[in-house]
Protein backbone atom coordinates (compact mmCIF):
# COMPACT_ATOMS: atom_id res chain seq x y z
CA UNK A 1 0.00 0.00 0.00
CA UNK A 2 1.34 3.42 -0.96
CA UNK A 3 0.41 7.13 0.04
CA UNK A 4 1.56 6.66 3.02
CA UNK A 5 4.03 9.52 3.29
CA UNK A 6 2.85 13.68 3.20
CA UNK A 7 5.15 16.22 2.32
CA UNK A 8 8.44 17.22 1.40
CA UNK A 9 11.16 18.48 3.29
CA UNK A 10 8.83 18.22 6.26
CA UNK A 11 7.75 14.77 5.67
CA UNK A 12 5.75 12.12 7.74
CA UNK A 13 5.20 8.67 7.31
CA UNK A 14 2.42 7.00 9.48
CA UNK A 15 1.66 3.48 10.26
CA UNK A 16 -0.63 1.25 12.26
CA UNK A 17 -4.24 0.61 11.72
CA UNK A 18 -7.23 1.20 14.27
CA UNK A 19 -7.75 -2.04 16.14
CA UNK A 20 -4.01 -2.90 15.83
CA UNK A 21 -1.77 -2.61 18.58
CA UNK A 22 -0.23 0.96 17.77
CA UNK A 23 -0.08 3.79 15.84
CA UNK A 24 2.40 5.53 15.06
CA UNK A 25 5.31 7.47 12.50
CA UNK A 26 8.27 9.06 11.54
CA UNK A 27 8.90 12.69 10.67
CA UNK A 28 12.25 13.44 8.72
CA UNK A 29 13.21 17.09 7.92
CA UNK A 30 12.52 18.31 11.14
CA UNK A 31 15.23 20.90 11.87
CA UNK A 32 17.40 20.64 14.85
CA UNK A 33 17.30 23.25 17.97
CA UNK A 34 13.87 23.82 17.88
CA UNK A 35 12.33 23.81 21.58
CA UNK A 36 9.75 21.32 21.43
CA UNK A 37 6.55 21.34 24.53
CA UNK A 38 5.73 17.52 25.08
CA UNK A 39 2.79 18.97 27.22
CA UNK A 40 1.39 21.19 23.98
CA UNK A 41 1.94 17.88 21.69
CA UNK A 42 -0.44 15.84 24.36
CA UNK A 43 -2.90 18.86 24.27
CA UNK A 44 -3.54 18.61 20.76
CA UNK A 45 -3.61 15.19 21.18
CA UNK A 46 -6.18 15.44 24.16
CA UNK A 47 -8.71 17.70 21.73
CA UNK A 48 -8.48 14.89 18.96
CA UNK A 49 -8.74 11.66 21.22
CA UNK A 50 -12.34 9.65 21.57
CA UNK A 51 -14.32 9.67 24.92
CA UNK A 52 -13.98 13.29 25.52
CA UNK A 53 -17.52 13.93 25.78
CA UNK A 54 -21.01 12.64 25.24
CA UNK A 55 -21.16 14.04 21.92
CA UNK A 56 -18.43 11.40 20.50
CA UNK A 57 -17.78 8.18 20.00
CA UNK A 58 -17.28 6.69 23.79
CA UNK A 59 -13.86 4.31 22.81
CA UNK A 60 -11.42 5.29 25.60
CA UNK A 61 -8.35 5.62 24.87
CA UNK A 62 -5.39 7.84 26.94
CA UNK A 63 -4.08 8.37 23.70
CA UNK A 64 -0.59 9.10 25.31
CA UNK A 65 2.22 9.53 22.40
CA UNK A 66 5.73 8.33 23.46
CA UNK A 67 8.33 9.97 21.37
CA UNK A 68 11.06 7.22 20.31
CA UNK A 69 14.04 9.17 18.85
CA UNK A 70 15.18 12.92 17.37
CA UNK A 71 14.13 15.12 20.63
CA UNK A 72 17.24 15.28 22.68
CA UNK A 73 16.83 17.22 26.42
CA UNK A 74 13.89 19.06 24.82
CA UNK A 75 15.05 20.06 21.77
CA UNK A 76 15.10 18.37 18.14
CA UNK A 77 17.92 17.29 16.80
CA UNK A 78 17.74 16.74 13.35
CA UNK A 79 17.81 13.35 13.14
CA UNK A 80 13.97 11.68 12.53
CA UNK A 81 11.56 11.95 14.96
CA UNK A 82 9.99 8.30 15.54
CA UNK A 83 7.15 8.18 18.12
CA UNK A 84 3.67 5.68 19.20
CA UNK A 85 0.44 5.61 20.26
CA UNK A 86 -0.49 2.49 21.78
CA UNK A 87 -4.34 1.02 21.17
CA UNK A 88 -5.25 0.10 24.55
CA UNK A 89 -9.50 -0.05 23.83
CA UNK A 90 -9.94 -1.89 21.24
CA UNK A 91 -13.23 -4.23 21.00
CA UNK A 92 -12.77 -5.84 17.90
CA UNK A 93 -15.57 -8.25 18.02
CA UNK A 94 -18.22 -5.11 17.58
CA UNK A 95 -17.05 -5.65 14.03
CA UNK A 96 -17.91 -9.63 13.59
CA UNK A 97 -20.89 -8.85 11.98
CA UNK A 98 -19.28 -7.13 8.87
CA UNK A 99 -16.67 -9.73 8.29
CA UNK A 100 -18.57 -10.89 5.03
CA UNK A 101 -20.49 -7.73 4.74
CA UNK A 102 -19.45 -3.93 3.30
CA UNK A 103 -20.89 -1.60 5.03
CA UNK A 104 -22.23 1.42 2.78
CA UNK A 105 -20.58 4.30 1.95
CA UNK A 106 -17.59 3.02 3.66
CA UNK A 107 -13.96 1.90 2.02
CA UNK A 108 -14.82 -2.15 2.50
CA UNK A 109 -16.17 -2.79 -0.84
CA UNK A 110 -12.78 -0.97 -2.90
CA UNK A 111 -9.89 -2.29 -0.34
CA UNK A 112 -11.58 -5.64 -0.54
CA UNK A 113 -11.74 -5.28 -4.47
CA UNK A 114 -8.07 -3.60 -4.76
CA UNK A 115 -5.83 -5.46 -2.38
CA UNK A 116 -7.76 -9.02 -2.52
CA UNK A 117 -8.17 -8.52 1.52
CA UNK A 118 -9.17 -6.03 4.18
CA UNK A 119 -8.90 -5.64 7.91
CA UNK A 120 -12.56 -5.76 8.80
CA UNK A 121 -12.22 -4.64 12.95
CA UNK A 122 -13.02 -0.48 12.90
CA UNK A 123 -11.69 -0.35 8.99
CA UNK A 124 -7.85 -1.19 9.52
CA UNK A 125 -6.04 1.47 7.66
CA UNK A 126 -8.88 3.33 6.11
CA UNK A 127 -10.31 4.07 9.95
CA UNK A 128 -9.96 7.93 11.11
CA UNK A 129 -8.34 6.62 13.78
CA UNK A 130 -5.02 6.58 11.45
CA UNK A 131 -5.56 10.69 11.88
CA UNK A 132 -4.25 10.44 15.63
CA UNK A 133 -0.53 10.64 14.06
CA UNK A 134 -0.88 13.77 12.19
CA UNK A 135 -1.89 15.02 14.65
CA UNK A 136 1.06 14.43 16.79
CA UNK A 137 3.00 15.78 13.46
CA UNK A 138 1.32 18.85 13.13
CA UNK A 139 1.58 19.50 16.55
CA UNK A 140 5.53 19.47 16.00
CA UNK A 141 5.06 21.28 12.95
CA UNK A 142 2.99 24.37 14.99
CA UNK A 143 6.23 24.67 17.18
CA UNK A 144 8.34 25.02 13.88
CA UNK A 145 6.02 27.46 13.11
CA UNK A 146 6.47 29.48 16.46
CA UNK A 147 4.80 32.87 14.96
CA UNK A 148 2.23 31.12 12.90
CA UNK A 149 -1.44 30.61 15.03
CA UNK A 150 -4.27 28.50 13.49
CA UNK A 151 -7.49 28.90 15.04
CA UNK A 152 -10.08 25.90 13.77
CA UNK A 153 -13.69 25.71 14.70
CA UNK A 154 -17.27 24.39 13.92
CA UNK A 155 -18.85 26.73 12.18
CA UNK A 156 -21.93 24.61 10.84
CA UNK A 157 -23.77 21.12 11.97
CA UNK A 158 -26.35 19.93 9.76
CA UNK A 159 -28.18 23.47 8.84
CA UNK A 160 -27.10 24.99 11.70
CA UNK A 161 -24.62 27.62 11.11
CA UNK A 162 -22.46 30.06 12.94
CA UNK A 163 -23.52 33.49 11.59
CA UNK A 164 -20.94 35.72 13.29
CA UNK A 165 -18.49 37.60 10.62
CA UNK A 166 -15.22 36.06 10.26
CA UNK A 167 -13.58 39.31 11.81
CA UNK A 168 -15.79 39.40 15.54
CA UNK A 169 -15.18 35.65 16.30
CA UNK A 170 -13.15 35.14 19.67
CA UNK A 171 -11.33 32.31 18.76
CA UNK A 172 -10.54 32.52 22.90
CA UNK A 173 -14.41 30.75 23.05
CA UNK A 174 -13.47 27.81 20.69
CA UNK A 175 -12.31 25.42 23.61
CA UNK A 176 -15.17 26.50 25.86
CA UNK A 177 -17.54 23.93 24.89
CA UNK A 178 -17.61 20.30 23.16
CA UNK A 179 -18.65 21.30 19.99
CA UNK A 180 -16.01 23.81 19.53
CA UNK A 181 -17.79 26.31 18.05
CA UNK A 182 -17.06 29.55 19.62
CA UNK A 183 -20.08 30.99 19.96
CA UNK A 184 -22.12 29.66 22.78
CA UNK A 185 -25.60 30.03 22.03
CA UNK A 186 -25.31 28.48 18.58
CA UNK A 187 -22.97 25.85 20.21
CA UNK A 188 -25.62 25.21 22.65
CA UNK A 189 -28.05 24.05 19.36
CA UNK A 190 -25.79 22.13 17.70
CA UNK A 191 -25.00 20.33 20.55
CA UNK A 192 -28.55 19.50 21.65
CA UNK A 193 -28.92 18.43 17.81
CA UNK A 194 -26.42 15.92 17.64
CA UNK A 195 -27.09 14.38 21.11
CA UNK A 196 -31.19 13.94 19.20
CA UNK A 197 -29.07 12.61 15.80
CA UNK A 198 -27.65 10.00 17.96
CA UNK A 199 -30.88 9.15 19.94
CA UNK A 200 -32.05 7.95 16.44
CA UNK A 201 -29.45 6.07 15.33
CA UNK A 202 -27.95 8.64 12.57
CA UNK A 203 -25.31 10.95 11.80
CA UNK A 204 -25.03 14.25 10.82
CA UNK A 205 -21.88 16.18 8.59
CA UNK A 206 -20.83 19.54 8.96
CA UNK A 207 -18.11 22.19 8.41
CA UNK A 208 -14.54 22.93 10.20
CA UNK A 209 -13.87 26.95 9.36
CA UNK A 210 -9.95 27.19 10.00
CA UNK A 211 -7.97 30.97 10.48
CA UNK A 212 -4.14 31.32 10.06
CA UNK A 213 -2.51 34.50 11.27
CA UNK A 214 1.32 35.53 11.12
CA UNK A 215 1.90 33.63 7.63
CA UNK A 216 4.87 34.99 6.26
CA UNK A 217 5.03 36.30 2.51
CA UNK A 218 6.30 33.88 -0.16
CA UNK A 219 5.04 30.50 0.87
CA UNK A 220 4.07 28.28 -1.94
CA UNK A 221 5.74 26.76 -5.25
CA UNK A 222 3.91 27.56 -8.72
CA UNK A 223 3.18 25.98 -10.72
CA UNK A 224 1.72 22.61 -9.64
CA UNK A 225 2.18 23.04 -6.31
CA UNK A 226 0.60 26.25 -4.86
CA UNK A 227 -0.10 26.80 -1.54
CA UNK A 228 -3.58 26.82 -1.90
CA UNK A 229 -3.44 23.53 -4.05
CA UNK A 230 -1.29 21.59 -1.29
CA UNK A 231 -3.84 22.69 1.23
CA UNK A 232 -6.36 21.25 -0.60
CA UNK A 233 -5.18 18.22 -1.07
CA UNK A 234 -3.98 17.99 3.06
CA UNK A 235 -7.48 18.65 3.78
CA UNK A 236 -8.92 16.24 1.08
CA UNK A 237 -6.77 13.66 2.63
CA UNK A 238 -8.46 13.62 5.94
CA UNK A 239 -11.25 10.41 6.65
CA UNK A 240 -14.94 12.33 5.57
CA UNK A 241 -13.59 15.47 3.91
CA UNK A 242 -15.92 16.07 1.23
CA UNK A 243 -15.05 19.61 -0.27
CA UNK A 244 -12.09 22.30 0.30
CA UNK A 245 -12.71 26.06 -0.52
CA UNK A 246 -10.28 28.77 0.52
CA UNK A 247 -10.91 32.73 0.66
CA UNK A 248 -14.42 33.84 -1.00
CA UNK A 249 -14.61 30.46 -2.32
CA UNK A 250 -17.94 29.20 -4.44
CA UNK A 251 -19.18 32.87 -4.11
CA UNK A 252 -16.09 34.54 -5.61
CA UNK A 253 -18.10 32.58 -8.53
CA UNK A 254 -20.91 35.06 -8.49
CA UNK A 255 -18.98 38.63 -8.27
CA UNK A 256 -17.79 40.64 -10.42
CA UNK A 257 -13.50 41.47 -10.94
CA UNK A 258 -14.27 45.11 -9.63
CA UNK A 259 -15.74 43.53 -6.42
CA UNK A 260 -13.79 40.66 -5.69
CA UNK A 261 -10.41 42.81 -6.55
CA UNK A 262 -8.50 43.14 -3.10
CA UNK A 263 -6.68 46.59 -3.28
CA UNK A 264 -3.36 47.20 -1.71
CA UNK A 265 -2.71 49.29 0.79
CA UNK A 266 0.73 51.25 1.36
CA UNK A 267 2.85 48.66 3.24
CA UNK A 268 1.29 46.05 0.69
CA UNK A 269 -2.09 44.75 2.82
CA UNK A 270 -4.95 44.96 1.21
CA UNK A 271 -7.78 46.56 1.99
CA UNK A 272 -10.24 43.12 1.46
CA UNK A 273 -8.92 39.50 1.66
CA UNK A 274 -11.69 37.67 -0.40
CA UNK A 275 -7.70 36.24 -1.84
CA UNK A 276 -8.00 34.03 1.46
CA UNK A 277 -4.66 35.15 2.28
CA UNK A 278 -2.83 33.18 -0.96
CA UNK A 279 -2.62 34.87 -4.59
CA UNK A 280 -1.19 33.46 -7.30
CA UNK A 281 -0.16 30.13 -4.89
CA UNK A 282 1.75 32.46 -3.02
CA UNK A 283 0.91 33.51 0.43
CA UNK A 284 0.67 37.53 0.57
CA UNK A 285 0.81 38.02 4.83
CA UNK A 286 -2.61 38.00 4.68
CA UNK A 287 -4.57 35.44 6.84
CA UNK A 288 -5.08 32.36 5.27
CA UNK A 289 -8.95 30.78 5.89
CA UNK A 290 -11.18 28.29 4.61
CA UNK A 291 -13.79 25.45 4.85
CA UNK A 292 -13.53 21.96 4.98
CA UNK A 293 -16.98 20.13 4.43
CA UNK A 294 -17.50 16.99 6.67
CA UNK A 295 -19.97 13.78 5.43
CA UNK A 296 -21.85 12.34 7.96
CA UNK A 297 -20.05 9.80 9.58
CA UNK A 298 -21.05 6.18 7.65
CA UNK A 299 -21.56 3.93 10.31
CA UNK A 300 -25.33 4.35 11.87
CA UNK A 301 -26.91 2.49 14.09
CA UNK A 302 -30.30 1.52 11.37
CA UNK A 303 -30.67 -1.23 9.42
CA UNK A 304 -29.99 -1.23 5.94
CA UNK A 305 -29.41 -3.19 2.88
CA UNK A 306 -26.02 -3.88 1.28
CA UNK A 307 -24.19 -6.64 -0.06
CA UNK A 308 -21.65 -9.26 0.62
CA UNK A 309 -18.21 -10.73 -0.65
CA UNK A 310 -20.23 -13.23 -2.68
CA UNK A 311 -22.62 -10.41 -4.16
CA UNK A 312 -25.66 -11.35 -2.25
CA UNK A 313 -27.65 -8.44 -0.35
CA UNK A 314 -27.92 -8.97 3.34
CA UNK A 315 -29.03 -6.68 5.94
CA UNK A 316 -26.63 -5.22 8.97
CA UNK A 317 -26.76 -2.80 11.50
CA UNK A 318 -24.14 -0.92 12.88
CA UNK A 319 -22.89 -1.86 16.43
CA UNK A 320 -20.10 -0.44 18.56
CA UNK A 321 -19.22 2.94 19.64
CA UNK A 322 -18.86 6.07 16.59
CA UNK A 323 -19.33 9.49 16.44
CA UNK A 324 -22.88 11.16 15.71
CA UNK A 325 -20.86 13.83 14.51
CA UNK A 326 -17.03 13.80 13.45
CA UNK A 327 -16.45 17.78 13.01
CA UNK A 328 -15.75 18.53 16.97
CA UNK A 329 -12.82 15.95 16.79
CA UNK A 330 -11.47 16.79 13.29
CA UNK A 331 -11.03 20.75 14.21
CA UNK A 332 -7.38 19.89 15.67
CA UNK A 333 -7.18 17.26 12.69
CA UNK A 334 -7.49 20.57 10.67
CA UNK A 335 -4.98 22.47 12.40
CA UNK A 336 -2.32 20.18 12.49
CA UNK A 337 -2.67 18.85 8.62
CA UNK A 338 -2.60 23.15 7.73
CA UNK A 339 0.68 23.19 10.07
CA UNK A 340 2.21 20.15 8.39
CA UNK A 341 1.97 22.20 5.01
CA UNK A 342 2.97 25.25 6.17
CA UNK A 343 5.98 23.97 7.85
CA UNK A 344 6.96 22.46 4.70
CA UNK A 345 6.52 25.26 2.39
CA UNK A 346 8.50 27.17 5.34
CA UNK A 347 11.72 25.41 4.69
CA UNK A 348 10.99 25.21 1.14
CA UNK A 349 11.14 29.12 1.13
CA UNK A 350 14.27 29.09 3.41
CA UNK A 351 15.93 27.47 0.34
CA UNK A 352 15.64 30.52 -1.76
CA UNK A 353 16.80 33.29 1.53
Amino acid sequence: MAGNVFGNLFRLTTFGESHGAALGGVIDGCPPGVEIDLEAVQIEMNRRKPGQSAIVTQRKEPDEVRFLSGIFEGKTTGTPIGFVIENTNQKSHDYSHIKDAYRPSHADYVYDQKYGFRDYRGGGRSSARETASRVVAGAIAKQVLANVKMYAFVSSVGDIHLETPLEQIDFSLIESNPVRCPDIATADKMEAYIKEIRKQGDTVGGVVTCVIKNVPIGLGEPVFDKLHAELGKAMLSINAVKGFEYGSGFEGAKMKGSEHNDLYNEDGTTKTNLSGGIQGGISNGMDIYFKVAFKPVATIMQKQETIDRDGAFVEMQGKGRHDPCVVPRAVPIVEAMAALVLADYYLLNKTYK
